[in-house]
């Protein structure tokens, strides 16, 4: 039997070993499709495709490998489908490509990067997991690993100069980015990953069919009561894709598959940008919550500060 976390965001009759698990696809339930050739058929190429893939493949397969797995890329350039897909099999790491999603007017092979990131990051992007899984990172932070580790090695590769990017030059996450890294390379990739993650919402507009553009200055103004697992909304994915961008912690610096602070920026280390977006993700411990609904309200975010407030009398009891 296979044991799903989710039902799969595209329906499609599976032949897998009894092992398989498959995670929620990268874009909610839809039924586009695009073939090779047709009239929609304005993505990247195929060889722009392999490109990509070949960079993830070379970069996280010894880190899969260091895991005791094995990163199995399936490059299904000839099926229609427009997502992406994460299954485990055993001791295999799969990742389901489909040339559908890459042939997409609005995917560019930056675009394409973040969403082989997003589903590497359902294998090792750490907690929260799925329903408190044991090995599924679920989509808001397979969105948070994708930009905070991922794309930045992946555009920091040899090759990834190439990739093509989105159109224009948006300066919204320019002055975060560079607050952030004081090395002028190290800002670049933010901004490049923050813009990645701006152009794959427009894929999420058109297939949710929205009007209202998102943007980086608009936050999602929803809190959670408890993490949630799935899809978040347009603007919270691209406040998540945001926040990875600009968290300051190091590529290095492992997530952790059971504790959700490892390796990430929360106002309790001190950090006020690159939080998790509450939108989505609710700190488990309520210190940590606290302190990152005071950095997210826009308070004193200084270690100082957020020391200072640990003093006082709203921290009794908890």
């Amino acid at each position: 039997m296979i044991r799903s976390i989710l039902v799969s965001a595209v329906v499609v009759a599976l032949s897998v070993s009894p092992s398989a698990e498959l995670c929620e696809g990268f874009l909610p339930e839809n039924d586009l499709k695009i073939p090779i050739g047709s009239l929609e058929d304005k993505g990247i190429s195929q060889a722009q495709f392999n490109a990509v893939i070949d960079q993830a493949e070379k970069l996280y397969g010894p880190v899969v490998a260091a895991r005791g797995g094995k990163l199995v890329i399936k490059r299904l350039w000839d099926n229609e489908t427009v997502n992406a897909s994460a299954q485990r099999q055993g001791a295999n790491y799969v990742v389901n490509m489909y040339g559908g999603l890459a042939r997409h007017e609005t995917i560019t092979q930056d675009g394409f990067a973040l969403v082989v990131c997003h589903e590497i990051g359902h294998h090792i992007g750490g907690a929260p997991k799925y329903g408190g899984g044991d090995w599924a990172s679920n989509e808001g932070q397979s969105d948070y690993f994708a930009n905070l580790e991922c794309l930045r090695r992946m555009f920091s590769a040899p090759g990834a100069s190439s990739f093509t990017r989105p159109k224009g030059d948006d300066p919204g996450p320019r002055p975060a980015c560079e607050k952030v890294f004081a090395d002028a390379s190290d800002a670049a990739l933010c901004v490049r990953g923050a813009a990645a993650g701006m152009s794959v919402t427009s894929l999420f507009r058109a297939l949710r069919r929205e009007t209202v553009i998102p943007r980086y200055d608009t936050p999602d103004p929803k809190v959670v009561a408890s993490t949630a697992d799935g899809h978040p909304a347009t603007q919270c994915r691209l406040d998540t894709y945001y926040a990875g961008s600009i968290c300051g912690r190091r590529v290095d610096e492992a997530m952790s598959e059971t504790d959700a602070l490892a390796g990430t920026c929360t106002a309790q280390s001190g950090h006020t940008l690159g939080l998790r977006p509450r939108c989505w993700y609710k700190p488990a411990a309520a210190v940590d919550e606290v302190l990152e609904g005071v950095a997210s309200r826009a308070h004193p975010k200084t270690p100082a500060a957020l020391a200072e407030l640990a003093k006082s009398d709203v921290f009794r009891g908890l």
